[in-house]
This record gives C-alpha cells, sequence and structure tokens, in this order.
C-alpha cells in the first residue's frame, strides 16, 4: 500500500511540474516592460547631460576669478591654483558616461534610417559642444575613438590632437546645421527647443561661431572663413533663442544644488568680479549678488539679513585659505568672512535656474569683435557691443524676476561707459566674461583665447602655477588607458595645470 501512495505521489509531481512548464516563457515576460527606447528620448538625455558639473564650479569659475571658496579638501582648486584631481575629473567623467556615450548611440542607430535624418543631424550638433567643451578643457582627448566602447568594443581609445579634433568639429557643424530639413521629420520630443529646426540651425552656427573664434590666434585665417560661414548662416541673436537647459524642482540645476545645499556657505563672489562691476556702477552686481549682513556663520545667512545694495557688496579676495579669509575680512572691516558678497543662491545661483549653453549676449559680443578684425563686413563693432551688453542684463531677468534690470538702467550704465574703439578687443572681452557667469568653460576657454579680462595671479602662497590653463586626466583614465594617456602627453606636454591647449597661443 504504501509503494502505491509513493508512486501516486511521484506521478503527482511530475504531473504538476508539467503543467508548471506549459507557457512558462509566457508567464515569466515582463509584457508592460520597454524593450527599446527612441532614440530622440536618448538624445534629450544627451541635453540633460550637457548641465556643467560641480568641477566646473571649483575650477572653471574659479579661474576666471569670478566665485571661489577658502576652503581646502573636495574644494582644492582654482582657489590656490592646486591640482585636485577628484574635481578636475568630474567634467571628464560626466560628459563622456552621459552625453557622448548616448550621442554615439543615437548616430549609431539612426545614421541609416531617411525618416530620422533630422534627429542624427541634431545629436551631431549636441556632440560637438560636448566634444568642444572637452577639448578646451583638457586638450588632447579620445575623440574619434570617443564613446563607441559598446557599438565597436573599442575601450581603449587613442586620443587626438586639438587641431585634429577642431577640424573635425567645424566639418560635423557644417554639415550636421546644413543638413536640418525644415520638411523632413519634426523631432517635437526634443526638450532643447521642441523640434525646431529653425533654432537648431542657429545653435548649429552659434557653435561654429565659437569654433572659428577659438582658431583666432592659432589659424586667422581659418578662423575667419568659419566665423564668415557661421555668421552668414545665422546665429543666435535673441535671448528667446538662448540655447539652455531648464530646471525645475524635480530636474535641478547641478551648481545651485551645490549652491544650496552643503556648501551654501562655501562659495563667495571674488574681489576682482564684484570690484569690475562696482567700479563701473554695473547695475548686474545687484542683480546678481546678494551679502548677508552681519553674519558670522552659515546660519546666519538668512534671507531676512539678505542685501542686494551694490554698494555693500565686498568680494573675497583671491588666495586665501580659512585662515586667510577670517583676516581679509577683518582688513574689509566685515564681521566674518561669512559676510563677503556670494552669488545670491535665491536668484541666478537657485537650484532651478537654467543652465546656459550659448547666448545671444555671447554671440553678439563674438561678432563685436570679428567686426572688428574685419572677418564681417556687416554692422558696427559698437552696435554689437551694445547689444552684447543688453542682452545680458535682459538675460538676468530670464532666470529671475527679482534679478531683471530695467532698459533705462542699461541705457544709462552705456551712457556712462561708452565703448572706446581705442580698447575694443579688452571691452569686448571683458564684457564676455561678465555675459558668461556661470558658464565656468566657456569664460575659461575665452579667457584663455583673448587674454581678457586682465586678472593679476592667484596669490596663494601654495600654487602650482601662476595661472591654471587646462584641467588634468583622471587617474582613473592614466590606470586604465595609460599607454594612450601617455602617447597624449609626449606631444601635449606635462600633464598639469601649466601646459596650454593647442589654440591657447
Amino acid at each position: 500500500m504504501k509503494k502505491i501512495i509513493n508512486y501516486i505521489f511521484l506521478v503527482s509531481i511530475l504531473m504538476y511540474s508539467s503543467s508548471c512548464d506549459n507557457n512558462f516563457d509566457q508567464l515569466n515576460t515582463n509584457k508592460v516592460s520597454a524593450t527599446a527606447i527612441d532614440p530622440a528620448f536618448q538624445m534629450n538625455a544627451a541635453i540633460v547631460g550637457c548641465a556643467y558639473p560641480n568641477g566646473t564650479l571649483i575650477y572653471d569659475i574659479g579661474i576666471v576669478q569670478q566665485i571661489v571658496s577658502p576652503n581646502s579638501g573636495v574644494l582644492t582648486g582654482a582657489n590656490y591654483n592646486q591640482d585636485n584631481r577628484a574635481a578636475t575629473q568630474e567634467l571628464w567623467q560626466s560628459y563622456y558616461r552621459n552625453v557622448i556615450k548616448n550621442t554615439r548611440d543615437v548616430i549609431s542607430q539612426v545614421q541609416d534610417d531617411p525618416s530620422r535624418a533630422n534627429l542624427l543631424n541634431m545629436t551631431r550638433i549636441i556632440q560637438a559642444f560636448a566634444f568642444m567643451v572637452l577639448t578646451d578643457d583638457y586638450g588632447s582627448i579620445p575623440y574619434f575613438e570617443g564613446g563607441i566602447g559598446y557599438s565597436q568594443q573599442i575601450f581603449f581609445p587613442t586620443y587626438d590632437s586639438q587641431e585634429a579634433i577642431y577640424t573635425d568639429i567645424i566639418k560635423e557643424l557644417t554639415e550636421a546645421t546644413a543638413a536640418l530639413n525644415l520638411s523632413g521629420k519634426v523631432e517635437s520630443a526634443d526638450i532643447l527647443y521642441g523640434g525646431n529646426l529653425n533654432k537648431w540651425k542657429s545653435f548649429g552656427n552659434s557653435l561654429l561661431l565659437r569654433a572659428g573664434m577659438r582658431l583666432s590666434e592659432v589659424n586667422p585665417t581659418k578662423a575667419q572663413q568659419v566665423v564668415q560661414a557661421a555668421f552668414q548662416g545665422g546665429v543666435i541673436l535673441s535671448n528667446s533663442d538662448n540655447a539652455k537647459i531648464a530646471h525645475d524642482a524635480n530636474y535641478t540645476n547641478t551648481i545651485g544644488n551645490l549652491l544650496n545645499s552643503t556648501e551654501a556657505s562655501n562659495f563667495y563672489l571674488t574681489k576682482p568680479f564684484v570690484d569690475y562691476l562696482r567700479s563701473k556702477n554695473d547695475p548686474r552686481l545687484s542683480a546678481i549678488a546678494v551679502t548677508y549682513v552681519g553674519a558670522k556663520s552659515g546660519p546666519e545667512q538668512t534671507a531676512a539679513s539678505g542685501t542686494y545694495d551694490a554698494s555693500v557688496h565686498k568680494g573675497m579676495p583671491m588666495g586665501n585659505d580659512n585662515v586667510g579669509a577670517v583676516k581679509a575680512a577683518s582688513d574689509a572691516g566685515l564681521s566674518s568672512f561669512y559676510e563677503f558678497a556670494q552669488a545670491d543662491r535665491r536668484r541666478l545661483a537657485k537650484n532651478t535656474a537654467p543652465n546656459f549653453l550659448v547666448t545671444a549676449s555671447q554671440n553678439n559680443l563674438l561678432l563685436a569683435e570679428a567686426r572688428q578684425r574685419g572677418w564681417i563686413t556687416v554692422g558696427t563693432v559698437e552696435d554689437y557691443y551694445i547689444a552684447g551688453v543688453k542682452a545680458h542684463m535682459e538675460q538676468l531677468g530670464t532666470v529671475d524676476a527679482a534679478s531683471s534690470i530695467a532698459p533705462a538702467a542699461a541705457d544709462a550704465y552705456l551712457a556712462a561707459n561708452p565703448f572706446d574703439a581705442s580698447k575694443a578687443l579688452e571691452m569686448i572681452n571683458t564684457q564676455y566674461w561678465v555675459s558668461s557667469f556661470m558658464n565656468g568653460p566657456e569664460a575659461f576657454a575665452n579667457f584663455r583665447r583673448a587674454g581678457y579680462p586682465l586678472l593679476t595671479s592667484n596669490p596663494f602662497p601654495g600654487k602650482e602655477v601662476e595661472f591654471i590653463n587646462r584641467l588634468t586626466y583622471p587617474n582613473s583614465e592614466i590606470s586604465v588607458n595609460s599607454e594612450n594617456v601617455q602617447a597624449a602627453i609626449s606631444v601635449q606636454g606635462a600633464d598639469n595645470l601649466a601646459t596650454k591647449v593647442w589654440w591657447d597661443k
């Protein structure tokens, strides 16, 4: 009897197992999980990835002496003119992982699909922007083989010279912008311009203008050709067309988030930046800055103690650690260094502020220089200059209404500080410095190219270099891709903060 029961039990188990296997694959397949993604959304991920990481606050913005921290450790950078590879690697890792990886994948998916030609060329433009930022900060980088580890299994990419990179970036921008087809498919999912191809064309030509001007000292003939082509194609000249990454409470501005959280009381406007704006009675100082009167600590930097009054604002001198900052504050008659002026984290540095990639103000100022050099023949240098200054003042109000500058105030500023043709390049590029506030990579690049504004080197006693000319490669790249990194260094120069990039003459 026991054997019969065991037999029946065994048969039941086998029958149950058989029934469980029936339609097993269908039962265990998630029918609502996505198996593919529209490449337009990947392009959007790349656009979002172009937001400037915190490392650009520690280095790029600090190098051009607009914002610095007296703190060391993770915040060591342009405040001391010292190398801190935990910070210099941020832009590299952020852009290769979040931008280039996605643009390469989108291009590989749609390059043979005529119906997505506009998406292809929009992506090429974004990719060119990201590669320009990378090469401007680091010099030689993986370009032709960069970001194709997944698609082509090249895990140890070779480095390309900046000259070769710029040649191809100019080609990419020229071809991609021209190939945008107004009669083609509208990529309405696009988060930058909602698929508006006229604005994409202006964006592409604006990047071409920027690329051409980068060559002004190293290859003026080529620079002129590129600038003329960009100008003829049509660039961004209105704030309504600015290329910017929008942020909201759900997706915040990276630097704004830092300045509104752990580092809220650790970064200050510099004395060179504040003194320049104050010396010109520039209304932008009140629009940008806040001083927490009487603050002796971070918690005392309250909205109630804050003032926008330009006459109160004092910038932190360059080259101070915490001890030096205490003395600098005392010498300036402040309660503590917490009373130095800051970029207002409730207005321009708020965590919902947009990231501007290319602006009308920047373009007008570049055109002013191009006109001064005789590279374009339409308009006057002064007209472009005035348009550039006014556009930036107007732009501030688009970030926060409390930073708005009245047109009459802009006119008064320009009347009190008229354009001087004998100082054209200095005035144009100093205004470009102000106009690029919070756009660290672009301010850093143009400062090296143009040599303006005229800044004094950081006086910190322990500085490694007089001026930082480039960022150093990530340690992870040196250890993993060592052979190719060393090959780049052998041509470009030492992997330090002093080595200049190709176009920096």
